[in-house]
Order: structure tokens, then sequence, then C-alpha cells
């Protein structure tokens, strides 16, 4: 079977790592097929909200799989297959994959079903909300396997978490409990391991009630403004407002609430 599945559903697109006898470890396939799935969705307009989980339940993700990813970005091995093939050609799909990238504006949620480590680990510092199983865990274990995280954690951690709590991931390479990582605010929600995608899809579906561009425009501000001064930040608001503002949208919001009916948003439609 393909390594990722894609379903949609009212305007929310589910994708499942769909490795579960190899702990969703990503696969040169997976890799390949995530890159194009982002690239994809950006412009689909029928996609509002994105939710990732894992197949199975041992595991969100182990990360790169060590006998094929890892060893093809170091080009200690040579590419067998097309999946493989593919994913040599332009090893920076995996960076794409794990959205290593400030440029996907769409919100997405992470259904974290079973340990995130390593680089399945990066892959959920990079979604916007997360729901966690109680019996799961997060680690960055790069360090103990002499390599250094290079997915977006070294830079977002410390953004998302205080510093002390970011040296301890990052360094000690030890998983965090799923209550831990809440009282962190690393995790939005902590529930039984039965009601993980359940509970993200309630998030996702009442996300979807928010207008498309709006959603994305919301998102983008505050990603693209993060680490400027005020003023500069200040402008990116502004932007991402204006640009929001030419959109019918923001007339059929105000004018549906006034008349006490729900609003009939058309997303990128101009006025």
């Amino acid at each position: 079977m393909s390594h990722l599945l894609v379903e949609q559903r009212d305007g929310v697109a589910i994708i499942t790592l769909n490795r579960p006898e190899k702990r969703n470890a990503l696969s040169p396939e997976m890799v390949v097929r995530l890159a194009d799935f982002w690239r994809e969705v950006a412009t689909d307009d029928s996609v509002r909200v994105v939710v990732v989980t894992g197949a199975g339940t041992q595991a969100f993700s182990a990360g790169g799989d060590l006998g094929t990813l890892i060893p093809l970005m170091m080009r200690t091995k040579e590419p067998v297959g097309e999946w493989e093939t593919r994913f040599a050609a332009d090893r920076k799909q995996l960076h794409a994959a794990i959205l290593r990238n400030s440029t996907f504006y769409k919100p997405v949620i992470a259904a974290i079903n079973g340990p995130a480590l390593a680089g399945g680990a990066e892959f959920v510092l990079a979604t916007d909300l997360r729901v966690m199983s109680s019996d799961a865990t997060l680690a960055v274990t790069e360090v103990r396997r002499g390599l250094i995280a290079s997915g977006g954690s070294l830079v977002r951690m410390a953004r998302q978490v205080s510093w002390a709590n970011a040296m301890e991931i990052m360094l000690l390479a030890e998983p965090i409990s799923a209550e831990r990582a809440l009282a962190m605010g690393l995790v939005n929600r902590v529930v039984p391991p039965g009601e993980v995608l359940d509970t993200a899809l309630d998030l996702a579906r009442r996300m979807c009630l928010g207008a498309p561009v709006a959603l994305e425009k919301t998102k983008e501000a505050m990603v693209c403004s993060s680490g400027l001064s005020m003023e500069e930040a200040f402008a990116v608001e502004t932007r991402c407002t204006k640009e929001n503002a030419m959109l019918d949208d923001a007339r059929e919001g105000p004018r549906a609430f006034m008349e006490k009916r729900p609003p009939v948003f058309r997303g990128r439609a101009p006025r």
C-alpha cells in the first residue's frame, strides 16, 4: 500500500503516515508523496485544514528510516527503485515533506497517536495545533545518533517552549510524556488513545467555520512576523489584513452576522 494515505472530508484533508510495521518511519516514498501533497494542497481551495496522523497504535512517526532515507541523505547509499531515485534527485524534498519552511499557511493539526521521535517530533513542531495520546511520548533523538536535528526543531523549539525546556528536550534527547508536553505548552490537548483522531477532527471542523483565506492570512501574519521588531511585525499584519480585505468574504462575514444567518464564504473569489 501507499506509504501516505490521503482522505478528504468537508474541507479537511486527513493524511496518514502509513508504515505501521516500521513505526511510520519516513521512507523515500513517504517523503516524496508528502512533498507533492503540500505543494498541491496549498492551491486547492477545497481544503481548508489538514490533519496529519500515523497509522496503527505504535507510533506517530519514528523519524527518518535509518536504513533508507538517512543513508540517502548522507549520500552513503545508492538509490534503488523509483522512490529512492526520485528522492535522491532532490534531497530537499525532506524539508518540504515535514514543512521546514514558513510558506505553508493553511492550518495543520497533528493527531499524535503514538511516540513522535526524531524527524517525527520535528514534523509535530511544524504543525499549528496538536492533539496527543495520553500514552504517546515525544523526543528529538538525533544527538544520540551522532546527528543534528535539521528538520526545523533547532529553530522552532525555543520559540515554542521556554529556553530551559527547549534545551532539555534537544540536548538530553530523552522522551517527554504527553502530560509534560501539555504542561510545557507544546501540545493543545491530551486525550485517551482512542480519542486522538476524533478530537483533532473536531478541532478541524470548528476551524473550518472560519473563512478559508482569513484562516491562511491569520497564520501567515503570525508566522511571518515572528522574530521581527514591533514595527516590522505590524507591517506584516497590515499587509495580510489588506490582502484579506480585498475578498468578498471580508464583507460576507459581518453581513451574515447582522442578518443572523450562517456566512457563505467563497474563498479567493474577488469582490
